[in-house]
């Protein structure tokens, strides 16, 4: 428990100076949250390589099983595509779709669908269990408030070394199953560990709430 609580604390140290610097430099998120590739070329990419079929054309996906990725940042979808493509994430679908793609693939597609609105809920997920957590964490069981990586509004953020997704407007069923995943260890892809150290101890209700709230914003 010493070393948990000891790691959680360097963690959140770390996370408290990444939101300070994101903060500070908000008038390059949008040029962060586009990332390098070609527009054009990637729109064309996204219906070649059949991204559309899951995800939509613009991301806005409309299936609870397939996560939306309108307004992602860049960085964010580049870094799932190679963990698909490495072994490091599994899925059955995207590890096969991901794995023909080349670099510049991989960064015009995340471009395009970076460049899209960003997704958003309806304001109708809000209790709570959820509020507490997600704003002010729990720190008797060592989980931080998960707003100091993920903003206030859940649309993330971004440092030219560092990127936060975006999970407000979410779809419930897709975060609920991911909150899941981390908190068994069945995906393990976040830098130094960080999700499934926070989801630790989460309960079903609170991934529940969470996934809910989250959804809504």
């Amino acid at each position: 428990m010493f070393h948990y609580r000891a790691k959680l604390g360097l963690l959140l140290a770390c996370l408290l100076i990444s939101s300070l610097a994101s903060a500070e430099d908000n008038a390059s998120t949008d040029e962060l949250r586009i990332g390098t590739g070609d527009l054009i070329s990637g729109k064309k990419k996204v219906q070649t390589e059949n991204c559309q079929e899951c995800h939509g054309l613009n991301g806005n996906s409309s299936s609870p099983t397939y996560p939306k990725l309108t307004g992602q940042y860049a960085d964010y979808i580049v870094k799932q595509l190679q963990d698909f493509q490495s072994g490091r994430r599994q899925h059955p679908i995207m590890n096969v779709m991901a794995e023909g793609l080349s670099e510049d693939d991989r960064m015009d597609i995340a471009t395009y669908f970076a460049s899209n609105s960003v997704m958003h809920g309806d304001d109708t997920g809000e209790n709570q269990i959820a509020l507490d957590i997600y704003t002010r964490g729990d720190v008797a069981r060592g989980i931080p408030p998960c707003q100091i990586c993920h903003g206030a509004n859940g649309k993330g953020n971004a440092t030219p070394t560092e990127t936060h997704p975006v999970i407000g407007g979410q779809h419930r069923n897709y975060l609920r199953e991911q909150l899941r995943n981390w908190r068994s260890g069945e995906r393990n892809n976040s830098p130094n560990g960080v999700m499934n150290i926070v989801t630790k101890f989460l309960s079903d209700a609170e991934i529940e709430a969470l996934s809910q709230y989250i959804s809504g914003l």
